[in-house]
């Protein structure tokens, strides 16, 4: 079987963060006297880095943001995302196990919408940044995700080929890109259920099942 490297993305798979991501953000809006729901948020917004995401929250309330105003919210934001990480564990259960476990057999990289000093804050508190080769974050490539741009950064920097990188994602737009780039992707029901996952290789529910054995067993169809 030829190389495999991973490729995990960050809020909703490894990091618990999403609902933080959410209350951070209805917390700088309505400073500007705007209210989103839970609703609008997961299915409007969540796939998208923090100024995809500010362009389509501007145009469905009505307001014109400019880049400089977008800018400064994405900056209040971070503000108020890193105080509400103080309050204690981020990491879903089942992620140091996992990661740790991966590390010995694979190449794991990270490809996520999220901002970097966000993900390397959360990695280095709980002792996890030493098994990742690389973060693409929010602002590395051209376009963010559900455009294929970061998983085809991830592979540029696993030194493979898009069909030796298998990924992992939480939603149908970071699904959507994994697979325009051309990798492999393992859905997790975290955020939303199987059914809204259209696209994955596989679904697991937790993290313990993201095994050795299920990764050789898809990547094994590459060659098949």
């Amino acid at each position: 079987m030829p190389p495999i490297a991973i490729v995990f993305d960050f809020d909703g798979v490894l990091a618990d963060s999403e609902p933080l991501h959410f209350r951070a953000l209805q917390v700088i809006v309505a400073e500007l006297g705007i209210t989103i729901e839970r609703d609008e948020y997961y299915e409007r917004y969540l796939g998208y880095d923090d100024v995809g995401a500010m362009k389509l929250l501007s145009a469905a309330h009505g307001q014109s943001w400019t880049d400089k105003q977008i800018s400064a919210l994405i900056e209040r934001k971070s503000v108020v995302f890193e105080e509400m990480l103080q309050a204690g564990a981020v990491l879903y259960p089942a992620a140091p196990a996992c990661v740790r476990r991966l590390a010995t057999k694979y190449p794991l990289g990270i490809a996520s919408g999220a901002l970097k000093h966000e993900i390397m804050a959360i990695l280095h508190g709980s002792g996890l940044a030493q098994h990742f080769r690389f973060v693409v974050a929010s602002g590395e490539t051209p376009r963010s995700k559900p455009a294929p741009d970061p998983y085809r950064r991830a592979a540029e920097l696993h030194k493979l080929p898009p069909a030796s990188c298998l990924a992992i994602e939480d939603s149908r737009w970071g699904i959507e890109s994994a697979k325009a780039a051309g990798l492999r992707c393992v859905g997790i029901t975290t955020t939303y259920r199987a059914h809204e996952l259209p696209g994955a290789d596989a679904v697991i529910e937790s993290l313990d099942q993201f095994t050795p054995a299920l990764i050789e067993g898809l990547m094994g169809k590459n060659s098949s």
